[in-house]
């Protein structure tokens, strides 16, 4: 099937081509995501886990060892490492092949924790086991504070976390919050060894009567179930869990002589406070709460970051008075600033584009048709880099800056030789058919050297081909849509408005 003949006998048919395609590359630039650099940080999962009171020798042997034996050799993994610290807690991270579906990798690291959870020691268990996708791109940070210390950082730090902190996370785009400095309300029990000595008490036999004595039961049903001669079954509440200090004091921890009972007021002191003081966060010099707010993989960042902010200000009319917010570090900031200037770029190659092309082909007839390449050309790829998963990015867009200079030679090349047939007196009609006839199987040579420098990009092993491997291919792909429009649009055009030298071309059936 000869391309430029079918072009040229049905016009309308090149033309609605061209169309569908920039249809569907506008559709496809609307949902492309928006980053700085292309992705190329391998997909990682990270498992927590926490072992109240445990050093990180201890957290290193019991929950570090089984975990890492199970996980280890789990479907494209490339490596993974574990840090244990002396809080008692776990972070191991699983890093994959570049290309895996982190939802498939979370899965297949869940199933690996489950067989090691039996394992873990009881307490690990009752606290349970985290998997979840690590997002390494940070959109921003956002501080809460109370500047004229109306409110103290355990107020503003739970206010953070249960208020903002979950409304955050329901955005789409958001992979996850990471609270900094962060004093969740707890009910701490300060024991005085003294006293717990004097009684003949470890710490162990205190936290088995905390526990035993601060659990939710279900109080039951009173009769029978519900029958004609009775319409009620009433349920029996019990208040099970313990809220307040004073109730924590009179739990009993044993029975001494005479009936004595020792209670918890006796040994400790309690009162509600910050989880853990391990780490403290300032802004302005101000104690706050500083919530960083991570990438989703794969999502747009500026858009995402819109929504973020256009959420915190939605929020932050419900503030009680006294705290306000600031968000003290936002990447995207520079992401959009750069987009713009070579958005701007492309907009300036354009100009000198069309100008040039102007003046050396002296007419706005022949200048028309490789003019309009390069909107066809430039739209048009972005629906093939929404399909390979790519995103809006410096590196994309440069290849497009440099692709506007090459998506016109195909077109000026077909209308330099319909020119060339124009004036030896052959019709429009004719000059095209036998133009197309010349120069079609160059025209795909031409394309072919081409994409022959860029695409060998593609394939440079390591971090430097991803990350180059973007702009390569948009080059290519912006070159062989050239290609394209220089076989269906290009000649249809051609025939249909451009004129023979000395006259006017005969009208077409």
């Amino acid at each position: 099937m000869n391309l430029g003949r079918t072009s040229i006998d049905q016009p309308v048919l090149a033309i609605v081509l061209s169309v569908v395609l920039m249809i569907v590359g506008g559709l496809a630039y609307l949902v492309l995501p928006t980053a700085e650099y292309p992705d190329i940080a391998p997909p990682t999962v990270v498992v927590q886990a926490t072992y109240p009171g445990a050093s990180a020798q201890t957290v290193a042997e019991t929950l570090a060892i089984p975990l890492e034996q199970e996980v280890n050799g789990v479907e494209d993994m490339l490596y993974m490492y574990s840090q244990a610290t002396s809080d008692g807690s776990l972070n191991l991270t699983v890093t994959f092949k570049g290309g895996t579906d982190v939802d498939k990798a979370q899965v297949l690291v869940q199933n690996r924790v489950a067989l090691a959870t039996p394992r873990l020691p009881e307490p690990v268990q009752r606290s349970g086991v985290s998997v979840r996708k690590s997002s390494p791109t940070q959109l921003s940070t956002i501080f809460i504070s109370s500047p004229k210390g109306t409110y103290d950082q355990l107020y503003v730090s739970n206010f953070a976390i249960r208020t903002v902190a979950d409304t955050l996370k329901r955005i789409d785009g958001v992979g996850d919050i990471n609270p900094l400095g962060a004093r969740e309300y707890s009910m701490r029990i300060w024991l005085d060894p003294e006293r717990v000595a004097a009684f003949d008490l470890t710490p162990g036999d205190i936290i088995a009567a905390v526990r035993a004595q601060n659990t939710q039961v279900a109080g039951g049903v009173i009769a029978q179930p519900p029958v004609a001669s009775q319409a009620f079954q009433p349920n029996l509440i019990f208040e099970g869990r313990l809220k307040e200090p004073a109730d924590f004091d009179n739990i009993v921890l044993k029975s001494g002589e005479a009936g004595r009972l020792v209670r918890l007021k006796d040994v400790a002191r309690t009162e509600i406070a910050g989880l853990a003081y391990v780490n403290n966060t300032y802004y302005l010099r101000n104690p706050a709460i500083g919530l960083q707010v991570l990438q989703r993989p794969g999502a747009n960042a500026l858009a995402t970051m819109q929504v973020v902010e256009q959420t915190m200000q939605q929020l932050s009319k419900d503030f009680p008075e006294g705290i306000e917010y600031s968000i003290g570090y936002n990447p995207t900031a520079f992401i959009a600033d750069s987009i713009g200037e070579l958005g701007k770029t492309i907009y300036e190659a354009v100009i000198l584009v069309v100008l040039v092309v102007l003046l050396f082909l002296q007419g706005w007839r022949p200048s028309i048709i490789p003019i309009l390449a390069i909107p066809v050309s430039l739209v048009g790829t972005f629906a093939v880099m929404a399909l390979l998963g790519y995103s809006i990015n410096n590196l994309t867009l440069f290849g497009l800056v440099l692709a506007v200079g090459i998506v016109v030679d195909n077109a000026i090349v077909v209308v330099e030789n319909v020119e060339r047939h124009l004036g030896e007196g052959k019709s429009p009609l004719q000059a095209t058919i036998v133009t197309m006839q010349e120069i079609g199987g160059a025209l795909v040579a031409i394309t072919l050297v081409l994409c022959a420098v860029f695409i060998p990009t593609a394939f440079i092993p390591g971090i430097s081909g991803e990350f180059f491997r973007q702009f390569g291919v948009t080059i290519a792909v912006a070159t062989a849509i050239s290609l394209f429009n220089s076989l269906t649009l290009s000649p249809a055009l051609a025939a249909m408005i451009l004129r023979r030298h000395g006259g006017h071309a005969p009208l077409r059936a």
